[in-house]
């Protein structure tokens, strides 16, 4: 066929990225205003830490059911609500008047926000082959540092002029903006007029997947599932750790306010969003040079995740840009890190069953984001220290790549061999 591959996908792709920006903005809101708001209603950092965990609960529940409500109601209905429900918590923020209030907000945000990664993920596997899913998972993962990129700066100037409130409502509009766009600009790649038939035929140049659906406790008992439940399980909660806790650290280890942290915080998310892009970039320039996904896959996460261990030297230095750059290598090498270990799941599992096995990997991650939420709060109300973080944080990817190493030593696609729709075998490839 001579007919030019199209690049509608990559439009597609930009709409995943503003969506998990989006998404971002609204959830690190709160950890910008966090000595404010510890200030103005006498928190100390149990309460703080009990308001995350609310979060985290909410999202460690809300992605094990949107995983399954996103394959049921198709990505375009599915990111949509998710969308909607998430913005209208974020703006419910503005009413909070203390604990209760507050973590019944972040509970609502918990729940919504946690449709965001099953519906991208699902989304790249149907527009991407897997060839080209670490890259498009790296670009739309970015979105995240843009997220925390903007955020410090908008909520600094906003905060200034209207008060903290306003931080809250005005941020949560923006959802709705990307509604328009989402519905305006999303189809099926089959069904959409501005992908041709070359570009479709790239799309689907992996082998068909089978259209009979796997019911969510199928996925359970293969290794694939869990070796990706744990990965997300340890790394994760690095994230949510700086996410949520590094404004206070630059606050009380190098005594920045709001405004000064601003300049900071930008450094670390632009070099962040480098590293998410770079880390899809390495697997992917891998696996068009003939290498195998196994091989492209686990070589882009090792290096990751030792570019991750300098990170710990960021709790020992008394100089501020020096630990803020190294912060910025950890963050980057965590982007780098996601980027991949997103991809596994699209490379293991068919379209079909790529929402619930990300809901049920990212509800692992959340649950391990509120342990060590309960326990850094816990920690830094008893010793005022943040180097246990930084050493767990240092260490934990090379032994997560061990582990999943251990479980899957090739990843492999699941192929499903339905007796019948209700209940479908799963086996490996041979």
């Amino acid at each position: 066929m001579n007919e030019k591959i199209g690049n509608y996908r990559w439009m597609i792709c930009a709409l995943l990225f503003f969506a998990t920006t989006v998404n971002y903005i609204d959830r690190q809101v709160i950890g910008l205003l966090k000595p404010m708001l510890m200030q103005d209603f006498q928190w100390d950092e149990v309460d703080y830490s009990n308001i995350v965990l609310a979060f985290q609960t909410a999202y460690a529940i809300g992605l094990l059911g949107f995983g399954r409500v996103i394959d049921w109601l198709g990505t375009k209905k599915g990111f949509s609500f998710a969308v909607i429900f998430w913005s209208l918590a974020a703006i419910a923020h503005a009413a909070a008047s203390g604990v209760l209030s507050f973590g019944a907000a972040r509970f609502a945000l918990g729940l919504g926000e946690a449709g965001n990664f099953p519906a991208c993920i699902k989304t790249i596997a149907e527009w991407f082959p897997k060839k080209e899913r670490a890259l498009a998972t790296g670009i739309f993962n970015s979105g995240t540092n843009v997220g925390a990129l903007v955020t410090p700066p908008a909520v600094a100037l906003i905060v200034a002029t209207m008060g903290w409130r306003w931080a809250f409502i005005l941020t949560g509009l923006v959802g709705f903006i990307w509604i328009f766009f989402w519905w305006a600009m999303y189809s099926r790649p089959e069904d959409h007029p501005r992908v041709g038939k070359a570009e479709l035929l790239h799309i689907q140049s992996d082998p068909p997947d089978p259209v009979v659906p796997i019911p969510w406790a199928r996925l359970l008992p293969y290794k694939e599932t869990w070796a990706f439940t744990i990965g997300k399980f340890m790394t994760d909660p690095i994230w949510w750790f700086y996410l949520f806790w590094l404004p206070g650290f630059l606050k009380e280890k190098h005594n920045m306010n709001l405004a000064q942290a601003a300049i900071p915080l930008i450094v670390i998310y632009t070099i962040a969003s480098f590293g998410a892009v770079g880390g899809g970039w390495i697997s992917s320039t891998l696996l068009n040079r003939g290498w195998s996904i196994n091989a492209g896959r686990k070589t882009a996460m090792l290096i990751c995740a030792l570019c991750v261990v300098p990170s710990f030297f960021a709790s020992q230095t008394q100089d501020a840009w020096t630990a803020i750059l190294l912060i910025s290598l950890g963050c980057a090498a965590h982007q780098g890190w996601s980027s991949n270990i997103f991809s596994t799941a699209s490379d293991m599992f068919p379209r079909s069953a790529v929402g619930s096995v990300v809901g049920i990997g990212g509800m692992g991650g959340a649950a391990g984001g509120m342990l060590l939420s309960f326990a850094t709060g816990h920690i830094l109300k008893w010793t005022g220290s943040y180097v246990p973080n930084f050493i767990l944080a240092a260490s934990v990817y090379l032994v997560a790549l061990g582990i999943i190493h251990l479980m899957v030593p090739r990843l492999e696609p699941v192929k499903i061999e339905g007796r019948n729709a209700d209940l479908p075998e799963i086996t490996k490839v041979k």
